[in-house]
């Protein structure tokens, strides 16, 4: 393995991901036998972090030191920088000059962790001299699969409806599985859903398009569940945000001719997003999606002019509407 890995995850990752994202980190750290290693976790920008002389963030200067000279006792030394998507092109500068010196004998190691892609030039350059570990986006069905793996591991026997209680309580979210697996092997290695639900009352934080998917199914009571979930964590408009967006793209696949255009029109950017839409274009007739557009321009109204405590039952309303427009078969 070469001293210079990137680690990349999805775009907009969510927890589940980030902790695969991170246990690859680690893995990686543990093979290129780095001791001496600074973590660096980059601030979103515009977080108002001091910036220092040099140009860099205070909280990213501590990688230059750190991948400038090797350790002092003979160890590898090196760098763990969390969150390099949110690198400033200064620093993403910096770095990158740094990164293109390190000697390749193993004295000094570098692991970049990111969402989607690091600002250039140090992508670029990562991508011409480093070692690439690519984490997918984290699916109920992959959590699943990890489920059985980890609670073999503990000797846990997990029936269907336990595992499926889990994925109900915790989503995708890996360390909350990995942490929900261990409470529960103290207490025998039998597991069932009834002492899962009666235990555990979580409610998982998920994205936004776990509800899209549903509502485009037609899945009315699923589609619920995870509204219900989502208003847990997450405030209406944000997922109303979401939906319109979702539906202006749906218009924009349904008059494009070909993809190139659907993607053109749309901004230019081709990603799984747009496939999806682009597959789905011929399930919701036009007439529907004029309704979806009205629907949700009457919700945002709503949600803006009427008190808060009516806000829940305006977007159940609006997602059962959806189904039925989107699944043609609302259930």
């Amino acid at each position: 393995m070469k001293p210079i890995v990137t680690v990349i995850g999805p775009s907009q990752a969510g927890p589940g991901e980030r902790e695969l994202m991170l246990t690859e980190a680690r893995a990686a750290l543990d093979a290129l036998g780095g001791e001496d290693i600074v973590r660096v976790d980059v601030p979103a920008r515009g977080s108002g972090d001091d910036v220092e002389d040099s140009g860099l963030r205070s909280s990213v200067a501590a990688a230059v030191p750190a991948l400038q000279s090797g350790s002092l006792f003979g160890d590898s030394s090196g760098c763990l920088v969390v969150d390099a998507h949110q690198l400033q092109k200064a620093e993403a500068e910096v770095l990158a000059e740094l990164v293109a010196t390190i000697p390749r004998d193993g004295s000094v190691v570098a692991i970049f962790v990111a969402d989607g892609s690091i600002p250039a030039p140090l992508g670029k350059t990562l991508r011409e001299i480093a070692d690439a570990v690519k984490v997918d986006r984290v699916t109920e069905r992959t959590a699943v699969g990890w489920l059985a793996t980890a609670a073999k591991q503990r000797r846990l026997k997990l029936d269907a409806d336990a595992a499926g209680a889990l994925i109900q309580r915790f989503g995708t979210d890996i360390g909350a599985l990995r942490s929900a697996l261990d409470q529960l092997a103290v207490g025998g290695d039998r597991v069932s859903g009834d002492l899962v639900r009666e235990r555990f009352k979580n409610r998982p934080d998920e994205p936004m398009w776990f509800i899209a998917d549903a509502i485009v199914a037609g899945d009315t009571g699923q589609a619920l569940r995870r509204l219900e979930d989502f208003l847990i964590h997450g405030h209406p408009l944000q997922l109303l945000a979401f939906l319109q967006n979702d539906v202006r793209r749906r218009c924009l696949a349904a008059a494009a001719d070909d993809y190139e255009t659907f993607v053109d029109r749309d901004g230019g950017r081709k990603g799984y997003a747009l496939e999806k839409v682009w597959k789905q274009r011929n399930q919701a007739k036009a007439v529907d999606l004029r309704k979806a557009l009205g629907a949700l321009a009457r919700a945002d109204l709503h949600l803006k002019t009427t008190p808060e405590a009516t806000h829940q039952v305006t977007m159940e309303r609006l997602t059962v509407a959806l189904c039925h427009w989107y699944g043609g078969r609302g259930r």
